[in-house]
C-alpha cells in the first residue's frame, strides 16, 4: 500500500472497501455468477485416461462413441488474469449537480467504485486483479495478485489518484498488452474522450494479444442529457476552452453530436472484439456489473 496517504485518502479506501462489499454481496453474490470465473479453460486436445486421473475430465461423447476412455485436455487451466484500466484523465473530474440527498460525484469516482467491485468479486473467487492508473501516461501500477488483502493495495492506488491531464490511451493499452505475457481480460473505465482512431490501435494491440476486453464507458448524467437552463458558462476540460451561452439553443444540436459519439464508440469496440457498456455515474455500479456477467455467462463464439 502506498505510504503517506492522507486521512482523506484513507476514508475514501475505507468508503470503497465498504461500497464494493455491499455492491458484491448484497446484490449480485449466487445471482449473477458467470462459469467463467475461477478458471478459463481452453481446450486443446484428448489424451487416454490413466489410472488415478480425475474422472470429470472424461469426455463421456467420445466414450459413448467409441468405448476408449479419453480426457480433455485444457491450453490453459489457471484462474482468471484481470488488469482494471481507470482513466485519470482531466475530463474524468466532472460530475454534475447532484440529486437531492445523494453525495456529488465525479466520473473518476464512478469508476473507482466499478474497479473495488470488480477488484472485490474477484478476488473472492481467487481470480488475479491488477490496476493501471493513466492520463497521458501511466500514472501508477498495481501487479495482479490475488491475495484477499490485495484489496486493500488496489483501493490505495485508486484513492492516491486524482484525474488531471489530457488522455494517451492507445500508448497505455500497448503498454498493458506488452505487460501481460499471458491471455487475461482487460478492463477499461474511461468516458472515452480520446481519438477513437488511437482506442482502436490500443484495443486491437490487446486482442492480438488474445486478451480478452471489456470497455466501461462512463459519463454524467448531466452530460448525457444536457439539461441546463439559463445563461451558463461552459469550462473545457483538457484545454477545451471555454463557452458562455443559453445552453437550450444548443441542447438539439449537442445531443444529436453525443449520439453520433456513442455511436462511433461502441462500433469501435465492437469492431476490435471488444463488449462495451455505458455507465451514468447515477447508477449504483451494481447495474453494469450484472450486465457485465450476464455477458460473460454467454458461450463463447
Amino acid at each position: 500500500m502506498p505510504r503517506h496517504l492522507t486521512e482523506d485518502a484513507l476514508a475514501r479506501i475505507a468508503r470503497l472497501e465498504l461500497e464494493a462489499r455491499e455492491t458484491v454481496e448484497g446484490f449480485l453474490t449466487g445471482q449473477h455468477r458467470s462459469p467463467y470465473f475461477g478458471q478459463s479453460l481452453e481446450f486443446a486436445q484428448h489424451r487416454e485416461y490413466a489410472p488415478g486421473d480425475d474422472i470429470r475430465r472424461i469426455d463421456w461423447k467420445v466414450l459413448s462413441k467409441t468405448d476408449k476412455v479419453y480426457l480433455k485436455q485444457y491450453e490453459e487451466e489457471t484462474n482468471l488474469r484481470t488488469t482494471l484500466v481507470v482513466d485519470a484523465s482531466e475530463s474524468m473530474r466532472f460530475g454534475g449537480p447532484a440529486k437531492k440527498g445523494e453525495q456529488p460525484h465525479t466520473k473518476f469516482d464512478q469508476a473507482c467504485r466499478l474497479a473495488a467491485a470488480l477488484s472485490y468479486m474477484l478476488l473472492r473467487q481467487q481470480d488475479s486483479v491488477g490496476a493501471v492508473v493513466f492520463d497521458d501516461g501511466v500514472r501508477s501500477q498495481v501487479p495482479g495478485r490475488t491475495a484477499q488483502n490485495h484489496l486493500r493495495t488496489i483501493l490505495a492506488a485508486l484513492a492516491a489518484e486524482e484525474a488531471s491531464k489530457k488522455t494517451g490511451v492507445a500508448d497505455v493499452l500497448r503498454a498493458v498488452a506488452d505487460q501481460k505475457t499471458q491471455r487475461g481480460l482487460v478492463i477499461l473505465l474511461s468516458d472515452l474522450f480520446v481519438d477513437l482512431g488511437d482506442l482502436r490501435r490500443g484495443l486491437e494491440f490487446l486482442r492480438s494479444r488474445r486478451h480478452e476486453v471489456i470497455v466501461f464507458q462512463i459519463l454524467d448524467d448531466a452530460e448525457l442529457s444536457f439539461d441546463f437552463s439559463g445563461t451558463t458558462r461552459f469550462v473545457g476540460l483538457e484545454d477545451a476552452g471555454e463557452l458562455t451561452c443559453d445552453p437550450r439553443s444548443l441542447r438539439e444540436g449537442y445531443l444529436k453530436a453525443l449520439d453520433g459519439f456513442l455511436e462511433s464508440a461502441a462500433k469501435t469496440c465492437f469492431k476490435t472484439g471488444a463488449d462495451h457498456m455505458l455507465v451514468r455515474t447515477g447508477e449504483r455500479p451494481s447495474a453494469p456489473l450484472a450486465e457485465f456477467l450476464a455477458r460473460r455467462a454467454r458461450p463463447r463464439r
